[in-house]
């Protein structure tokens, strides 16, 4: 009787394990809708901003949002400030050095939930070759079917978008031979469930 009890509590123990794995869902970002956006001040003078346009992204979504979890690659070539001589200069070996580091990559560790829509997503940042931790303060801006899915059959599924802020220290990084001070990064992303 022990053995087949033994037995039942742990087939109902892989049971819950199977169903809790099968909650996770897969989302990737939509390239068309994720942005990366940085800025800084040039000498106190004035703020400027550049962009990178080559994002990719894979947010697993747990069944409990603490146990999610994010990755996102940017390629560095895609660098752009709107000058192509300021561009060239940034991705030269002054700054990012895009040929021997053509990625930047995030990876998260913790996700914490502050309020309804608020996160705090904490990871590593690797950046010229250099990692160092973050936390991303991220709004939920949407989650479920899209409001152009009736429309339009891209667009049709469950997805989930957020906009989330950072700063760094670029020199923190090995990024250029002067602090410019803190560099934000903005990321607005859609992501669709695979």
């Amino acid at each position: 009787m022990s053995s087949f009890k033994h037995l039942f509590t742990t087939t109902a123990a892989l049971a819950l394990l199977t169903s809790v794995a099968q909650a996770d869902v897969i989302y990737v970002t939509d390239q068309g809708h994720t942005e990366v956006i940085f800025g800084w001040s040039h000498a106190g003078v004035s703020m400027q901003h550049g962009e990178f346009t080559d994002v990719t992204g894979t947010l697993t979504l747990a069944d409990s949002i603490e146990d999610s979890s994010i990755d996102v690659v940017i390629k560095t070539a895609s660098l752009s400030s709107g000058f192509e001589p300021l561009d060239k200069h940034l991705k030269s070996a002054d700054f990012l050095e895009v040929e021997t580091y053509p990625e930047m990559t995030f990876v998260s560790k913790s996700v914490k939930q502050t309020s309804d829509k608020m996160l705090d997503i904490s990871g590593d940042l690797t950046i010229h070759g250099v990692t160092k931790p973050v936390t991303l303060k991220a709004e939920m801006t949407h989650k479920g079917e899209h409001p152009l899915g009736k429309a339009i059959d891209y667009y049709k599924g469950d997805w989930i978008a957020f906009s989330a802020n950072t700063e760094i220290d670029h020199q923190a990084f090995g990024v250029g031979g002067f602090s410019t001070g803190p560099i934000s990064i903005q990321i607005n992303t859609e992501l669709k469930a695979k």
